[in-house]
């Protein structure tokens, strides 16, 4: 019994450090425009035989914890994604999600089993895994970007959904069988399709019961909602669907639903998804094992990147355009900005405990490929970006705008700063005309706050507290940012919002 405990207690100090060592890497990897995966990655490539000895070759257990990890990621995506600003792009997003995914595929696999001489298992495989993007990569590293709304969103209605199809794909070419495309279509078709309608059935259920529940204290409602979307998951998982569309489905509804202490739930998932992905990143480092690389890996997991960087993804996105167009600067982007982060790797896990031959060799290209590629594409976001001329010049550079909900009475607290670019700088908060319901409330400048009057003039770094009605926040924000566009001008070149949405 002495033993035992002192081995735990031996663990739990060196996950402890681990964790806070993690922790503290994000500012780095923030400063240099790096998504933190790496450098997870690396701390666990550190900890694994290379290192400092720690051994883990368990496949299967990789395969289990990684599959837990992405489902509480997904979980946190769910939540505190915005459907009002998810809808006007579902369609790109979702075609995104299930035909660029086809057509990526499609093309990986072939070329993979032309040019590099793979069995056409392996070929589908290494297309599968190497498809889906990676929503922890992506917007660890577009947080720096100031994209427009409907980019950012159809990026991240793209990783948010593109997990599902990829997985179902990727499980049953792993077992192996004489299906045919159209087989394989229709199973994934089906998976899908029950994984949708149960995670909707979860999410409104869930809503109903969590708004008319008294629990003793708050502290419970993040849980029981954090519980709702695993549940979803498990149901449609244990049904034969999709679990992943389930858990997103259904933390997407409750996310969007008007539940008590809605800011304490998204807090809480967000904090759950970041300890799941630091122990995900270092669980997949330390299955890597550097010695086993051989230049042969090098060779092909930087061929496979070309094609999918440069062959693939462009077609893919191109195809999944029809389903819902943009300009052609914003598509270009889209496809520039589809890093590969966990997902990947995670699911070249699949094969490796399924035993499908030469699944090593695939899982260590998988990984290579990912961090080279993931490190010469994410510091080049903004500035790519910017040649596109996708990054919008309102926000956050001229008026940058956080929210927080006030429960109580169905309102949004937004907190305003207004930058130097902004022409908001000289307008009289009258001038601001915002839609009924809506004020500033408070002010910060210099250190020190102050109560606005209307004829209070704003000023370049003031920072403002703005209380709106939820259901004109849109239009509040729209309004501010108008202002902080055209300047006074803005009184003539919009109608009076006092009218409502």
């Amino acid at each position: 019994m002495t033993l035992d405990v002192q081995t735990l207690n031996q663990a739990l100090l060196a996950g402890c450090g681990v964790l806070l060592v993690a922790i503290l890497a994000v500012r780095g990897s923030v400063r240099l425009g790096l998504p933190s995966l790496l450098l997870y990655l690396l701390i666990g490539v550190g900890l694994g035989d290379a290192g400092l000895g720690v051994e883990f070759t368990d496949a299967e257990l990789a395969h289990a914890l990684g599959f837990a990890a992405l489902v509480v990621i997904l979980a946190e995506g769910g939540l505190t994604t915005n459907w009002g600003e998810l809808r006007p792009v579902i369609r790109l997003g979702s075609s995104l999600a299930t035909v660029g995914v086809a057509v990526s595929v499609g093309v990986m696999a072939v070329i993979a089993h032309v040019a590099f001489g793979m069995s056409w298992q392996l070929a589908v495989l290494l297309g599968a895994v190497t498809s889906p993007t990676d929503a922890a990569a992506v917007f660890s590293v577009l947080r720096r970007v100031p994209l427009p709304r409907r980019l950012s969103s159809t990026l991240e209605a793209e990783s948010g959904l593109n997990d599902a199809p990829t997985v179902v794909l990727v499980t049953l070419v792993s077992a192996g069988g004489n299906h045919n495309a159209l087989v394989f279509a229709g199973e994934v078709a089906g998976e899908l399709a029950l994984g949708i309608a149960i995670g909707l059935l979860v999410g409104y259920v869930g809503a109903w019961l969590m708004r008319r529940a008294a629990l003793p204290a708050s502290g419970l409602y993040p849980l029981a909602v954090l519980s709702l979307t695993l549940f979803a998951y498990a149901s449609s998982a244990l049904l034969h669907g999709s679990g992943f569309a389930s858990v997103y489905v259904a933390a997407l509804v409750l996310g969007n639903s008007e539940l008590p202490h809605r800011a304490a739930t998204r807090s809480f998932a967000e904090g759950m998804a970041w300890l799941a992905q630091i122990g995900l990143f270092v669980m997949l480092g330390l299955l890597v094992s550097p010695g086993r690389i051989t230049w042969e890996h090098v060779g092909l997991a930087v061929a496979a990147g070309l094609v999918l960087t440069f062959v693939a993804r462009p077609l893919s996105v191109l195809a999944s355009a029809v389903a819902q167009p943009m300009p052609w600067r914003e598509l270009a982007f889209v496809s520039w900005a589809g890093l590969r982060g966990a997902v990947p790797i995670v699911l070249a896990t699949i094969p490796l405990s399924e035993r499908v031959p030469d699944a090593t060799r695939l899982f260590d290209i998988v990984f290579v490929m990912v961090v080279i590629y993931t490190l010469l594409t994410a510091p080049t976001l903004p500035r790519v970006a910017r040649v596109l001329r996708v990054a919008r010049r309102s926000e956050p550079r001229d008026l940058d705008v956080e929210a927080a909900p006030l429960e109580r009475i169905a309102a949004d607290l937004l907190m305003v700063t207004i930058s130097p670019r902004s022409l908001m700088h000289g307008v009289e908060v009258g001038e601001l005309r915002l839609p009924a319901g809506a004020s500033v409330s408070l002010i910060v400048r210099d250190g020190s706050t102050l109560v606005p009057q209307t004829r209070t003039v704003l000023r370049h770094g003031d920072e403002l507290l703005v209380v709106t009605p939820r259901k004109v926040r849109e239009h509040t924000e729209r309004r501010l940012r108008t202002v902080s566009l055209r300047g006074r001008l803005a009184q003539w070149l919009e109608s009076d919002p006092r009218g409502g949405g």
